[in-house]
């Protein structure tokens, strides 16, 4: 018996092989025959890239360098809202292809889908750099060349009309008025000074002029389009400006489109254009080159090492010029910081324990981001490289250095920055003992203006290092961190902890007159002013 069923077995097997076989054999043959029917065409798309103008500086008997190439796939047209929803978005399924010939003799090409996911990454060699010479003296690099051609006050007169109401309306907070709030019609200025826009302005729109937040902060949710949520969200709160990180770049046209529909909402919503950020400093933070495929570089360490004030120029244009491009008009870079304490929280971003080199490196680099037409920022004032511990994760950071040690080494590389012009200056957390007054520095009075305003003489922007590092968030309301950092005398707070609290602070602060109307004025006119020299007005 166990025989025949044994027996039985082998035949058995053998059919459902040979079984096996012709099914495998039939699917073959279909692959072939519906292959030779026909072939899918592929649709393309291409989006041009601006030309942008030729700076006097550039050698054009160099050679064009190809500095960047990017090529993936993206899975989803799901977004994640930050309650971990998804939100549908409208197909962006064609292919594209940018190319720009950057004259700074640098040829950049960007290639993909809005199916990209992540590009893949190319390090730009240390002698690809182009030379350009930076030109010697003081001041801006070169005039910008956005730069509004200033109206007659006849022209002045020429307005548009929109439709506002007289209070203050947000999504999540209402600011408390005397009078119930009444629809009026307003007219906002066409081509306006600084100095006109900001007496268009209500204390309201002018108090979400000193915020600079997140995408999600404005839309309620990752809207890389740029779409309606994001123009009701800029209509409630018409903030200064908007950081962008990796995760908002699907390729160069979603990009180019999403900062170009969101510079036209701030436009519409109040007369003023927004300031598009990003952290791009090369190396470890290159939140645009590490996703589109723009020129990356070494960590700065690197070329710390050779303290070459060209190649530091170079970086900054090549960046800036990228940058530009795409739509970014401020980066926050580069990094000023002295590596004094080989534990700090930055590593090889730091040029190097010379306060000199990176004097020399910060500063050239911040020239070559602003002769491109993109804002630099020196950060982390009043120095975080003497640090051991790290102002995202811990309640507190202290740094034990005295005033005449800081006047020594770390404000070297901001003071050289001042008076080259640089835009912005960013101040950190870090709480410094020779400042004395036991504050996080940005909101300290005797860091942000008896310190870098009125000992350094620094004019420019001075904003805030993200305030929901937990050195801040997790010590300080939102609503309070945001009345410190002004009563300090900052101009823009980056990227409050909840902005709705951070603006109704600031309202309470203003109608209590815990701070002056002035005090804001003071620093909105700086605001609209570098919006001005960047054609946002």
């Amino acid at each position: 018996m166990c025989k025949k069923m044994k027996g039985n077995r082998k035949i058995m097997g053998k059919f459902f092989d040979f079984g096996i076989r012709k099914i495998l054999s039939c699917a073959v043959c279909a692959g072939v025959i519906l292959t030779g029917c026909g072939k899918v065409e592929q649709v393309s798309h291409t989006d041009e890239i601006p030309d942008l103008e030729v700076s006097q500086y550039i050698d054009s008997s160099e050679e064009d360098v190809d500095v960047s190439e990017t090529e993936g796939t993206e899975d989803s047209d799901e977004e994640t809202t930050e309650t971990g929803k998804s939100k549908k978005r409208s197909g962006h399924d064609a292919t594209g292809t940018a190319t720009e010939s950057v004259t700074t003799n640098v040829t950049t090409t960007a290639t993909g889908t809005a199916d990209l996911s992540r590009a893949t990454r190319k390090t730009t060699d240390l002698g690809e750099i182009p030379v350009i010479t930076p030109p010697s003296g003081e001041g801006r690099v070169v005039e910008n060349p956005n730069k509004p051609v200033k109206t007659t006050q006849a022209q002045a007169q020429q307005t548009s009309t929109v439709t506002t109401t007289a209070a203050f309306v947000a999504t999540d907070v209402q600011v408390e008025t005397e009078t119930e709030p009444t629809e009026t019609t307003r007219t906002v200025p066409e081509n306006p000074t600084p100095q006109e826009l900001l007496d268009y302005m209500t204390i309201e729109e002018k108090i979400c002029q000193m915020f600079i937040v997140t995408p999600e902060q404005v839309s309620g949710y990752q809207d890389n389009y740029a779409g309606e949520e994001t123009k009701n969200g800029i209509d409630s709160y018409p903030v200064g400006g908007i950081i962008y990180s990796s995760k908002h770049f699907n390729d160069w046209g979603q990009t180019m489109q999403m900062l170009e529909n969101t510079q036209n909402y701030a436009k519409e919503r109040c007369g003023a254009g927004i300031f598009t950020a990003v952290d791009e400093e090369g190396g470890t933070i290159a939140r645009v080159a590490d996703t589109l495929g723009t020129a990356s570089f070494e960590d700065m360490s690197v070329y710390g090492e050779l303290n070459d004030a060209d190649t530091a120029y170079n970086i900054g244009s090549v960046i800036g010029t990228d940058l530009k491009n795409l739509g970014f008009n401020v980066d926050f870079a580069p990094v000023a910081d002295i590596a004094i304490n080989e534990n700090n929280e930055l590593g090889g971003r730091i040029f190097s324990s010379d306060p000199e080199v990176v004097a020399n490196m910060a500063n050239n680099v911040a020239m070559g981001l602003q002769s491109a037409g993109v804002c630099a920022t020196m950060k982390h004032f009043p120095g975080l490289g003497a640090e051991d511990g790290n102002t995202h994760e811990d309640s507190a950071v202290y740094i034990n250095r005295t005033l005449e040690q800081l006047r020594a080494e770390e404000f070297v590389p901001f003071k050289r920055g001042i008076d080259s012009g640089v835009d912005f200056i960013m101040v950190g957390h870090q709480i410094v003992s020779g400042i004395g007054d036991g504050l996080p520095a940005d909101l300290s009075y005797t860091a942000v203006t008896g310190i870098l305003r009125n000992e350094l003489g620094f004019n420019g922007i001075i904003v805030t290092d993200s305030h929901q590092m937990n050195t801040i968030c997790g010590v300080y309301g939102s609503g309070d961190s945001a009345v410190m950092a002004v009563q300090a005398g900052v101009d823009i707070i980056l990227m409050p902890d909840n902005m709705p609290s951070a603006v109704e602070g600031l309202c309470n602060a203003v109608k209590s007159g815990q701070i002056s109307e002035s005090r804001i004025d003071d620093s909105v006119y700086r605001i609209l002013n570098q919006k001005y020299e960047l054609g946002l007005l």
